[in-house]
């Protein structure tokens, strides 16, 4: 039988109703709507469309859009008064800083001048951090915390559960793997140097796969009625000149083995844009010292 599909995308809109909802409130309550501010630096084509796609999102949900398109040869300490300005501001509750950078420029100096009750990517050590001891008040990062809600959704309470991330970035990894231990899973980080990868994977009843490498897991690496979540956005060569997008999860294999699994697109992709604006919402609640919404 084949594996349930975890619909991201209806998921993403049940979220994104009920952050639209809560702004409503917070407009209401404040006289103005949440801030997102983001952070465009040069012209890769996958982080325009990244930005664009998150600002419609921002607009639609009711909150403030303010993007900032700079050039590629921007110097360092002009991207950092900018960040400045922007944690300074009033009318800005989060701030987004689209990765990856021009060499140029440090990132990791970049994340750690962002406010850390505005970072809403959740990247900065402050956020790190706390997510690592447990802290309830760390912004956690969207793709990860997007997986955790799918997982819920799907198998209610993850205690006592096997838990396998293939993966240790920052990014997705290893906020993945300090969420898991947060609802009581037990929890194996695997990489590329993890020996016997395969053997690892199968004893898992929970699988992320965050590696960056297309279709890499197998179907026979999994234990029978995993849910399998697969973070990887690939692009490969489909013949005649055109490309297709696939997982880290050979998905055709996988599917005949697991319980559940994500789609490559429309799985975890749609919920990385509903945490940014949830993020954004709670942010704001905080700012204003306002008790955060419920069940978000």
């Amino acid at each position: 039988m084949a594996a349930r599909l975890i619909d991201g995308r209806a998921a993403a809109q049940e979220v994104r109703a009920r952050v639209a909802q809560e702004v409503e409130r917070f407009r209401a309550a404040t006289g103005r709507a949440p801030g997102l501010a983001t952070v465009l630096v040069g012209e890769d084509p996958a982080s325009a469309v990244y930005v664009r796609s998150k600002g419609k999102a921002t607009r639609e949900a009711g909150m403030e859009s303010v993007s900032h398109n700079l050039s590629a040869d921007i110097g360092e300490a002009e991207l950092l008064a900018l960040v400045d300005q922007l944690n300074r501001d009033p009318a800005i509750d989060g701030i987004l800083v689209q990765l990856p950078l021009p060499g140029h420029i440090d990132s990791a100096k970049v994340i750690a001048a962002i406010d850390p009750a505005k970072d809403v990517d959740g990247f900065h050590p402050i956020n790190a951090g706390k997510l690592a001891i447990g802290a309830a008040d760390a912004l956690v990062p969207c793709t990860p915390f997007g997986c955790l809600y799918l997982l819920k959704q799907e198998l209610g309470s993850l205690s006592g559960l096997d838990a396998v991330v293939i993966g240790r970035s920052n990014i997705v990894g290893k906020p993945m793997a300090m969420l898991l231990l947060g609802e009581s899973c037990t929890v194996t980080i695997a990489h590329s140097r993890t020996k016997d990868l395969p053997a690892v994977v199968r004893r898992a009843d929970i699988v992320v796969a965050a590696v960056g490498r297309p279709e890499m897991v197998k179907g026979d690496w999994l234990k029978s009625s995993a849910t399998v979540i697969d973070v990887g956005i690939n692009r490969v060569d489909a013949g005649e000149g055109k490309t297709r997008l696939v997982g880290d999860v050979a998905f055709d294999d996988a599917q005949k083995v697991a319980g559940a699994i994500t789609p490559v697109p429309g799985g975890v992709g749609p919920m990385t844009i509903a945490m940014l604006l949830r993020n954004t919402l709670v942010a704001a609640h905080r700012r204003e010292g306002l008790a955060e919404p419920a069940g978000l």
